[in-house]
C-alpha cells in the first residue's frame, strides 16, 4: 500500500489549545502496526486533557491525544504475529510493560512501570500520541478485530462496552437473576445497563438526572429508571428489591453523592464496581461497608481484554452501539465536536470524529 509522509493530526500546544496540523507519519517498531485511523471517539477524559495535561504526556506541540479510535492495518513492524494488512481492528488504550507483577498477572491497566516508555508500557493517547489523526502506531497486544457487522464509528464504543465490562468482572461478575443498579446514564453507564442484561442480571435498574437518556437507558434494556431528583432514590430501590436491597452496583456517575446513595441501597454481603472516575475525595459511611460486609473495587479502564468479550457482543447486536452515537465531526472541526461533548449540545452522548 502506498503509505503517505504527512498526515492530519489533532496536535495539543498547550492547555485547550488543540490545533489540527501536519505531521509526520510514524513508523511502527517492534510488534506494532501502523493503522490508518477512520474513526476515534471523544471519551470524557479527554477534555480534561485538554485542559491540564496529563502525567507523563509527550511534549505539548507534539502530543496527540485521542484514544478510543479503530482502524484498518496498514503496515506490519518486525515480529508482528497474528495480524495482517487490511485487518479492521478496534484499539484499547493500555498496554502494560509485561514484565511487572501486576501485568503478569493480567492488571495490565495498573503497571508499576506506567509511562516509562524504555519498559515498554503505552497508553494510547495518554503517555504516547493516540488517534485523533489520520494515521497511528499500536502494538498488537493492544489490537481488537472488529466484527463485520460494525462500521468504523460503532467500533469506536468497543472501548467504552469493554469499560463497562471490566467492572462487571472487577466486582465478581454478575449471577444470574441478581439485581443490578447502574448510577449514571452516560456513555458507560449505557454500556453498563447492556451488558448487565448480557450477564444474567435479573431486574437492572438505572439512575440519573437527563430524562432522555434514562428514556434511552429502558430502550436498551434498563427494567426502571430512577429520577434521582424526582424520587427517593435509597427507598425506591429497597422497594424495588423487597426490602433487601442491590445486589450489584455499577458505579459509573463519578460522583460523591452517586457512592454515597450507593452504599445506602445495597444489601448486606452486596458489592460496588467504582466504574466512574472522581475528581474529589469522597468521604463514606465505612462504618456500613463494614458491618454489612458490603464489597468496594476500583475498576481501572477496560482490563482483563475486555474488549475481546464485548466485541462478538456487539457483532451480533446484543450490545447496541448505534443509539449512543450523536454526532460526527471530520478531523478538521475536532474542536467543535469537543464543545458539542462538553456542552452536550443537542442531546450529545458519544460524539465521533472521522479522519
Amino acid at each position: 500500500m502506498n503509505i503517505p509522509e504527512k498526515m492530519k493530526a489533532a496536535v495539543l500546544f498547550g492547555p485547550n489549545d488543540l490545533r489540527v496540523v501536519e505531521k509526520n507519519v510514524p513508523k511502527p517498531g517492534f510488534q506494532e502496526v501502523l493503522l490508518k485511523v477512520e474513526a476515534c471517539a471523544i471519551c470524557g477524559t479527554d477534555p480534561k486533557i485538554l485542559a491540564h495535561g496529563w502525567q507523563n504526556q509527550p511534549p505539548y506541540g507534539e502530543y496527540i491525544p485521542g484514544h478510543e479510535y479503530a482502524g484498518t492495518v496498514l503496515a506490519l513492524g518486525d515480529g508482528v504475529v497474528g495480524f495482517s494488512v487490511g485487518d479492521r481492528v478496534a484499539i484499547e488504550p493500555h498496554k502494560g510493560c509485561g514484565l511487572c507483577a501486576n501485568c503478569l498477572r493480567g492488571f495490565y491497566t495498573v503497571c508499576f512501570n506506567y509511562g516509562n516508555l524504555a519498559a515498554g508500557h503505552r497508553h494510547y493517547g495518554f503517555t504516547t500520541n493516540g488517534g485523533y489523526a489520520q494515521y497511528a502506531v499500536n502494538h498488537i497486544n493492544t489490537l481488537h478485530p472488529i466484527p463485520d457487522a460494525l462500521n468504523f464509528e460503532e467500533a469506536t464504543l468497543i472501548t467504552t462496552a469493554g469499560t463497562a465490562m471490566y467492572g462487571v468482572t472487577r466486582v465478581g461478575g454478575i449471577e444470574p437473576g441478581e439485581n443490578v443498579v447502574v448510577n449514571g446514564p452516560g456513555p458507560i453507564g449505557l454500556m453498563a445497563v447492556q451488558v448487565a442484561k448480557q450477564s444474567g442480571a435479573g431486574k437492572v435498574i438505572i439512575t440519573g438526572t437527563r430524562d432522555e437518556r434514562l428514556s434511552l437507558a429502558r430502550e436498551l434494556g434498563a427494567d426502571v429508571a430512577i429520577h434521582i431528583k424526582k424520587e427517593d432514590v435509597i427507598k425506591r430501590i429497597f422497594e424495588l428489591t423487597r426490602g433487601i436491597g442491590a445486589d450489584v452496583v455499577l458505579e459509573c456517575a463519578g460522583t460523591s453523592t452517586a457512592l454515597t446513595d450507593s452504599i445506602e441501597f445495597t444489601r448486606k454481603n452486596g458489592r460496588i464496581s467504582l466504574v466512574g472516575i472522581y475528581s474529589d475525595p469522597v468521604q463514606i459511611n465505612a462504618f456500613k461497608v463494614a458491618q454489612w460486609n458490603i464489597t468496594i473495587c476500583g475498576s481501572r479502564a477496560e482490563g482483563d481484554r475486555s474488549l475481546s468479550k464485548v466485541a462478538p457482543l456487539m457483532g451480533d447486536g446484543r450490545i447496541k452501539a448505534r443509539p449512543l452515537i450523536t454526532h460526527t465531526f471530520p478531523l478538521d472541526r475536532i474542536n467543535e465536536g469537543l464543545q458539542t461533548f462538553i456542552h452536550r449540545t443537542g442531546g450529545a452522548i458519544k460524539v465521533v470524529i472521522k479522519m
